[in-house]
């Protein structure tokens, strides 16, 4: 394994619900099936044990291919916070795994979360500050845009009870 560095991503978003709807759509597998990492169309895979030191698994099968999502639970404040990594093992080619801190407050009528994840960008050899940092940009471009998406089927999830784009 080479050289590596990482980047921090960090993102808010607010949802008309409680703090532990929130909270519930991370955990649940049933929720979970439907917006993380898959669509409930193309999720094999949704489960769980949702407690410190538990594991966690999404497979979502595209275009013929099964993309698998796994994870430990490093800490769990319901509803408030909620720390897991994260690695796609078919994806990463390595074993260094993400971690992602997903904090939750409650504002008058909504609820704010906070997202930040830890990314590790592996490095080719050879390597000059000027390509690290332009492979920092480009992972956290890509990494933000996906989680932009899934967190705009989140939002629907959560506040109508269903997704309306299926794959």
């Amino acid at each position: 394994m080479g050289n590596y560095s990482t980047i921090t991503l960090t993102m808010k978003r607010e949802f008309d619900v409680a703090p532990e709807k929130v909270f519930d759509a991370w955990i649940n597998p049933e929720m979970m099936r439907k917006w993380l990492f898959t669509l409930e169309g193309t999720n094999k895979v949704a489960q769980n044990t949702p407690q410190v030191g538990g594991t966690w698994e999404i497979v979502d099968h595209r275009g013929g291919k099964d993309y698998r999502a796994i994870g430990e639970y490093l800490e769990m404040d319901p509803p408030k916070k909620l720390v897991f990594t994260f690695k796609m093992p078919e994806l990463s080619g390595n074993d260094l795994a993400d971690t992602i801190t997903v904090e939750l407050k409650k504002l008058q009528q909504t609820s704010e979360m906070t997202f930040t994840q830890v990314i590790h960008v592996m490095h080719e050899e050879n390597w000059t500050e000027s390509d690290i940092e332009k492979a920092h940009i480009e992972w956290r471009d890509s990494t933000e845009q996906g989680w932009h998406y899934m967190f705009m089927g989140l939002k629907e999830l959560l506040e109508t009870g269903k997704i309306s784009y299926t794959g």
